[in-house]
């Protein structure tokens, strides 16, 4: 039986509309986006599209739109004041304050909508893979989501423009894609289903394996790598048709049961993560066929370079209605010849997005004192400046019930040390904020610090900047119960919010969020008032290296300064004091080279411990005002 349709509210999806090269008159985000429309032929957005110049010509849309795609153009200075807060693409309820903004953010809400809007299509749901976390990390966190949201829509977006010019080099980010393709595939059952490829290759080099109508006839040394891959693409397109998976079978014979793990042959990759089609494929699929286009066009001899890839290209096509979604878009798929060679281990220049020194830091093993010593030898020691206001606390008895942490989901221990922290973040605020500042509350979670400060400062516009959906929209009825008019919510990694701002507050923001969060309020030149949390996460990323201070790079290496993160985190309750006490120490010099940091870049900062220290293991404020 169908599921029931339901009506949602109409939402207004903003997209960027400039002209590209060869072709793509989309930015790439845009392409993905309307791609996934069409395929979950989703109508409950208003598309508009926004131009990024003035005179921008719409008539090439008719060339590679279809007529039931409804859209607008939008001139920037008429966007909602909210998403001209955000980079695009975004997503805004009218009249609304809750904005979900960024790649990764809007195509997951997409699907969310689509399948709310008709559950018969569980395919779409299936979107968002094992657990529903397809893309769900946020791209400073993962690799993988950096790669498809950011590195490669911006790599082709330049191939394309530079190849008009000039012959240009493959960009490293499709190297590394085409890589990625070569590795082993790791599912959740994973042992079952090696041992049914083990049982599969074992019984194609005893006989000819049925082809099942799928592939033309093979010559006889080509038999067992099509076998090989029978199972993997069973596996994968039984998902597609909404299945359960591979039909049940007798017991595994003895020999295959008792094969040992290291000799199970490896599962390859059908789609981008694996053997089932996700999300990831929606993304990268108007990416690779552009790149493509001009690689045939230019660069033929190239082709041959990117053999999985163009299997991938391939194989995509026989997803159901992908080849009706893609024309729609103005996507017409390429035939592309059969290329027979094969990319593994032909990459072993490309790295991970660590060097080889920060892989191994991890078995880097060694106490602090050693390192704090050294730091002493130079002249630089743990040092705390004075709490500015110890005894202050908001009258909470007298505050209306929705805004105290308590309405959180909490217990009433835990609620009373979060009424502490927020006691301390709130008076370092209220001492700063004007009539008419902009505050932003960087990693909000359920809202704590945000709906404080909005309760309290009704002057002042703050704005909640969250990447889990759920955490922000209890926030957000909280506020609805407050009646509050001067706050906006804003679904979205950090580095997506493009909005001027006065303060930038982060309470327990983890690992490099906090080093995230004072780069933002820098950039801007905004005060910073910052809790961090989960030292231990610390690590050298594509934006951040490890120390950050000159003064510390000086005399600590990485591995050194790495010590120091690991220890930092050794702040719990239930530690022997003199361990807690390192703990504080290490933890307190981690947030010095923050300060010395900030420092160098024009500010004045002090680290100061939150009041009572009990609040939390996680107790130092980095407070930070531009001088």
């Amino acid at each position: 039986m169908k599921g029931i349709k339901k009506n949602l509210t109409e939402e207004y999806l903003y997209l960027d509309f400039s002209h590209q090269a060869e072709g793509c008159i989309l930015p790439l985000h845009t392409s993905v986006t309307l791609f996934l429309l069409s395929y979950c032929d989703c109508r409950i957005f208003k598309v508009c599209l926004v131009l990024t110049k003035e005179g921008t010509d719409s008539l090439p849309l008719r060339d590679v739109l279809s007529q039931d795609i409804e859209i607008q153009l939008v001139p920037r200075q008429e966007l909602p004041p909210i998403v001209q807060n955000c980079c695009l693409p975004a997503v805004v309820e009218k009249t609304d304050n809750f904005c979900r903004a960024g790649l990764a953010v809007v195509l997951r809400h997409i699907i969310q909508k689509s399948y709310e809007t008709d559950p018969s299509k569980k395919e779409i749901l299936e979107l968002l893979g094992f657990k529903k976390t397809c893309l769900k990390a946020c791209a400073e966190v993962s690799q993988w989501t950096r790669l498809c949201e950011h590195t490669i829509p911006l790599a082709i977006e330049n191939f394309l423009r530079e190849s008009l010019e000039q012959p240009t080099a493959i960009p490293a980010e499709v190297l590394q894609l085409e890589k990625k393709l070569s590795e082993p595939v790791r599912v959740h059952n994973d042992d079952k289903l090696r041992r049914q490829k083990l049982k599969q290759q074992k019984a194609a080099s005893a006989g000819p394996a049925p082809a099942k109508g799928r592939v033309p006839p093979l010559e006889a040394s080509e038999e067992v790598d099509c076998a090989s891959q029978n199972l993997e693409l069973q596996v994968a397109f039984s998902k597609l048709t909404v299945q359960e998976g591979p039909a049940a079978t007798s017991r595994e014979p003895s020999h295959i049961r008792k094969a040992k793990a290291s000799d199970l042959p490896p599962l390859e990759h059908v789609f981008a993560e694996g053997l089932f089609f996700t999300l990831a494929d929606i993304v990268l699929l108007p990416c690779i066929h552009h790149f493509l286009v001009i690689i045939c066009k230019k660069f033929s001899d190239r082709l041959t370079e990117f053999p999985l890839l163009a299997s991938w290209y391939q194989r995509i096509q026989e997803v159901p209605r992908v080849k009706t979604a893609a024309s729609k878009c103005g996507i017409q798929f390429l035939q592309l010849p059969e290329l027979l060679t094969t990319s593994k281990e032909r990459y072993p220049q490309l790295s991970e997005a660590t060097t080889g020194e920060e892989q191994n830091d991890s078995l880097f093993i060694g106490g602090p004192r050693p390192t704090m010593t050294k730091l002493m030898e130079k002249g630089i020691e743990v040092t705390l400046s004075p709490h500015p206001c110890p005894m202050w606390t908001l009258d909470w008895n007298s505050l209306p019930a929705a805004v105290s942490p308590k309405e959180g989901r909490m217990s009433s221990d835990r609620a009373l040390r979060k009424q502490q922290q927020l006691n301390n973040l709130a008076y370092v605020v209220m001492s700063q904020a004007k009539p008419g500042d902009r505050i932003v509350d960087f990693c909000s979670g359920g809202g704590h610090v945000g709906i404080v400060l909005a309760h309290m400062l009704p002057s002042c516009q703050v704005i909640l900047i969250e990447n889990k959906e759920l955490s922000l929209i209890r926030a957000k009825k909280r506020s609805d119960e407050l009646g509050l008019s001067n706050i906006w919510f804003i679904q979205a990694n950090m580095e997506y919010f493009a909005g001027m701002f006065n303060i930038g507050v982060a309470l327990h923001a983890c690992g490099v969020a906090t080093d995230m969060v004072i780069e933002h309020c820098i950039k801007t030149r905004a005060s910073f008032v910052t809790c961090p949390c989960c030292y231990g996460f610390i690590q050298n990323t594509s934006k951040f290296n490890f120390p950050k201070s000159e003064q510390f790079k000086k005399t600590l290496s990485y591995k050194e300064h790495m010590i120091l993160c690991r220890f930092a985190d050794q702040t719990a309750v239930q530690l022997p004091p003199q361990r807690r006490l390192v703990g504080k120490q290490c933890m307190c010099l981690v947030d010095l080279d923050r300060a010395r940091a900030a420092e160098e870049h024009g500010y004045s900062v002090r680290v100061i411990s939150m009041e009572p220290e009990s609040c939390s293991p996680k107790n130092n404020m980095i407070v930070g005002v531009p001088v």
